[in-house]
């Protein structure tokens, strides 16, 4: 079955009440939202549930909920940004018994990865540098997945159960009308198509590895009870 993961520990959504039904959490890492209670509470609460743990690292952007795009860093101050969320969740992970599966990008960061391959390769190198066992997360066909691959390693494609795609595989920005879909019965019906024919990025179709839901839609749990019972269908 096709994972399905969703943003959490983000303040901000139901996540006790979305947990039952996804199969991978990305937990926010302090940097556009959350903290360590926050990251330790999530992180029980997806074991409760045999949900798998990832670590969801951001642009340090806490004003805007790390959606607004930043310069390109030298890219060692990249790989330290990454690997400080990453390291403060693994530990917090670690002392709850729980073994972090994957990393994947948050907002700005994971949207300017997936079309700058600099940024990308800082991402990955640092990933696999943290751990090579780590799954790199990042939007299907993107920069990020092709830096995950040369670096060895094991990448995921994703797809966005609840966001309208632009004609080149990228998001469309939260800026514009329609970029949030709406309603679960729009959300079932996108999915589906992604799911059937994959993601049409850069010229080449994609098919997706998982699937994403946003704790933060009003339609959350909806969503992620009517996408889950699809996918198990």
């Amino acid at each position: 079955m096709i994972d399905l993961n969703c943003d959490m520990g983000e303040n901000i959504g139901d996540d006790a009440s979305i947990m039952p039904f996804i199969t991978s959490a990305n937990i926010a890492c302090g940097y556009h939202a959350g903290d360590k209670k926050t990251m330790r509470e999530t992180v029980r609460l997806a074991k409760r549930y045999s949900v798998n743990v990832g670590a969801h690292p951001s642009w340090r952007d806490l004003e805007g909920f790390g959606r607004r795009e930043q310069a390109l860093s030298p890219m060692t101050a990249v790989e330290a940004l990454i690997l400080e969320q990453v390291a403060v969740l693994n530990e917090i992970a670690e002392a709850e018994g729980v073994r972090l599966i994957h990393v994947k990008p948050h907002g700005a960061l994971y949207n300017q990865a997936a079309k700058a391959y600099p940024l990308a390769k800082a991402i990955a190198q640092t990933v696999k540098r943290f751990n090579a066992k780590l799954i790199l997360v990042g939007l299907a066909g993107s920069k990020l997945i092709e830096a995950g691959v040369e670096a060895g390693l094991q990448v995921v494609n994703e797809g966005f159960a609840d966001r309208r795609y632009n004609s080149d595989g990228t998001l469309v920005s939260r800026d514009k009308p329609g970029a949030i879909i709406a309603t679960p019965a729009e959300a079932a019906a996108h999915t589906l198509e992604l799911i059937q024919h994959g993601i049409l990025f850069g010229g080449k179709r994609v098919q997706i590895d998982t699937l994403c839901l946003h704790s933060d839609h009003p339609y959350a749990i909806e969503n992620a009870k009517l996408i889950r019972a699809l996918l198990q269908r």
